[in-house]
């Protein structure tokens, strides 16, 4: 599937979506918005967590585009106070205390569990500190959210898989490889994948995936070659990139001749770069700049006491709570084809980075400027 962008269109679409998407549950028309209670004065403090550095993504991207616009919308003495939970809900649920103890003005929030963060966003919310829930919709009384069409996610990749088996969609079976159970995008993904290849192609294993850990992805592969047989698995659908890498591991050992097409999600570095080697068929480029830039615009009109009707044009509904003021933003899918046009955005790698010695050969048969 390939999508035709220009460069100003990703950079306005955090704000210019239309009120029909639907993150969680469904998304409706914000009447208004919702402000924190307090008129602020002077310099910001504006807490950040996130839940983990092994998909790099939140180190290389998240974490500096949303400082930067937080410095560009509050002022540079704005203090931007982060932490990471490296994957442990309980770290981060500690993370939220000691952002409570600093009196943070406006806490941003991408869950680790979205469920057992809800407690602590509650104590935030009763201190005064207003949670925005950045890409998983934390449950709790966040009182804005911000993500990509995450069920869009899971359709772009199904639609991609179906197209690049053809004929070979009847011919044997494919394995899902979803995301944790602790994430609600995970379920997002899963539902939107399940929509467009159901019925089409059979599906012979799939696994929620323990943590979106690629050793995991990498064990529930090699089950699934041994239960279905290598001769009998035509394409891999991968949740995300992380795992493509060990799905593609264990069919390597495996010894197949030929990859079956894997998807992914996230246009990581390494995956990008397997992409341009055909060892991965497709990502998912979820242009994080309008993201990052929605969290922020969101996290200083709370902590300034805004309204948030001139940000947030949609409002979603979490497990706990309705009409979520939201910024939801559109994914696209990444091919061969489609890497040249973003090489170089804000938001993306560059030439230098894609193009190491390794991979220049095939960076020059794919036109690569």
């Amino acid at each position: 599937m390939n999508v035709h962008l220009r460069r100003a269109a990703v950079a306005a679409a955090a704000v210019s979506m239309a009120a029909g998407l639907a993150a969680c549950g469904s998304a409706k028309e914000a009447g208004g918005g919702t402000a924190a209670k307090k008129d602020k004065k002077g310099p910001l403090t504006i807490g950040l967590l996130l839940p983990e550095n092994q998909t790099a993504r939140y180190e290389r991207f998240d974490r500096p585009l949303i400082e930067k616009k937080i410095k560009e919308l509050a002022g540079a003495d704005t203090v931007v106070v982060y932490d990471n939970a490296k994957q442990d809900a309980s770290v981060q649920q500690q993370q939220v205390d000691t952002m409570i103890t600093k009196k943070v003005d406006a806490l941003i929030v991408d869950a680790v569990d979205a469920k057992s963060i809800a407690s602590s966003v509650k104590k935030a919310t009763d201190k005064g500190i207003p949670v925005v829930a950045y890409d998983r919709l934390a449950e709790g009384p966040v009182k804005a959210y911000t993500s990509v069409d995450n069920e869009r996610v899971g359709k772009i990749q199904g639609e991609s898989l179906l197209k690049e088996l053809g004929d070979n969609a009847s011919k044997g079976e494919i394995v899902m490889m979803n995301g944790a159970i602790t994430d609600p995008n995970a379920k997002m993904y899963k539902d939107g994948a399940h929509s467009v290849l159901d019925g089409k192609v059979k599906i012979g294993k799939e696994y929620d995936t323990k943590e979106w850990k690629p050793e995991n992805a990498n064990e529930n592969m090699k089950g699934a070659i041994s239960s279905l047989g290598k001769d009998n698995i035509v394409g891999v659908y991968s949740a995300n990139d992380g795992m493509a890498g060990g799905i593609i591991t264990a069919l390597r050992s495996a010894g197949f001749d030929k990859l079956p097409p894997v998807t992914g999600q996230d246009a990581e570095l390494s995956a990008v770069q397997r992409i341009l080697a055909d060892e991965q068929f497709m990502s998912v480029y979820k242009p994080y700049k309008p993201e990052a830039d929605a969290a922020a615009e969101l996290a200083v009109a709370l902590a300034q006491g805004k309204d948030l009707a001139a940000v947030a044009k949609t409002t979603v509904d979490s497990g706990t709570q309705k009409k979520i003021p939201a910024v939801i933003v559109t994914p696209f899918a990444l091919t061969k084809a489609d890497i040249g046009k973003y090489v170089g955005q804000e938001g993306f790698f560059t030439k230098t980075e894609i193009c190491t010695d390794k991979f220049q050969a095939q960076c020059d048969a794919a036109g690569l400027k």
